[in-house]
């Protein structure tokens, strides 16, 4: 099955999250007929069985969705959704700073840089529920976390600080930046959940 992913691409590290999908697919045994693609506007959304939400700054892609006119064709959106660092902030339902306008599309309640500042970023191995193999090493960047979850929420992993990764339905959202470095497991698993499979080569 051909896969067609997208990319918010308003704001935040949207090549990186490109390159991971490119790199999951090539590694499920995909061709050059599926395609990851940056989304800017409403109609970019039309194809898509996946859309990823970059980490940035929650604020500011927050601002730019209702700009662009994408906040309820995300709201709408049928695919899963792959949300990181900023991600996760907008996916909630609550969020402590009135600047964010958040989607609602997973039941959780989220602090905004609950690690600190940038210097506070760290790097952890986490033994996340349901993937296979090693610990994944995570890289935390002016992280959030996640404080409250409702009850069809699949909680992944958690800290002493909250949650870290967990899924709704077809969503995921993590706290850390999993498109950073060569581990693509995360990735291959959420597409592997919408449906879009492939051989491994």
């Amino acid at each position: 099955m051909d896969a067609k992913i997208g990319v918010l691409a308003l704001q935040g590290n949207v090549s990186e999250h490109i390159d991971a999908f490119l790199l999951a697919l090539e590694r499920m045994g995909h061709g050059p007929s599926s395609e990851v693609f940056e989304v800017r506007s409403p109609v970019d959304l039309v194809d898509c069985q996946a859309l990823a939400i970059p980490g940035g700054e929650s604020t500011t892609i927050s601002r730019l969705i209702d700009k662009n006119g994408l906040y309820e064709p995300i709201r709408s959106f049928n695919g899963g959704i792959f949300a990181t660092c900023a991600g996760m902030v907008l996916m909630a339902t609550t969020v402590e700073d009135p600047r964010v306008h958040p989607l609602g599309l997973i039941d959780m309640a989220v602090d905004r840089n609950a690690f600190g500042r940038q210097r506070e970023s760290f790097e952890a191995d986490l033994v996340i529920e349901g993937l296979q193999g090693n610990p994944f090493h995570a890289v935390f960047i002016r992280a959030p976390v996640v404080t409250s979850v409702g009850k069809d929420v699949r909680v992944l992993f958690r800290v002493e600080q909250g949650i870290v990764a967990l899924e709704h339905g077809k969503h995921v959202a993590f706290s850390f930046h999993p498109e950073l470095g060569n581990d693509t497991r995360l990735h291959e698993r959420f597409l592997h959940k919408l449906g879009i499979t492939g051989q491994r080569k």
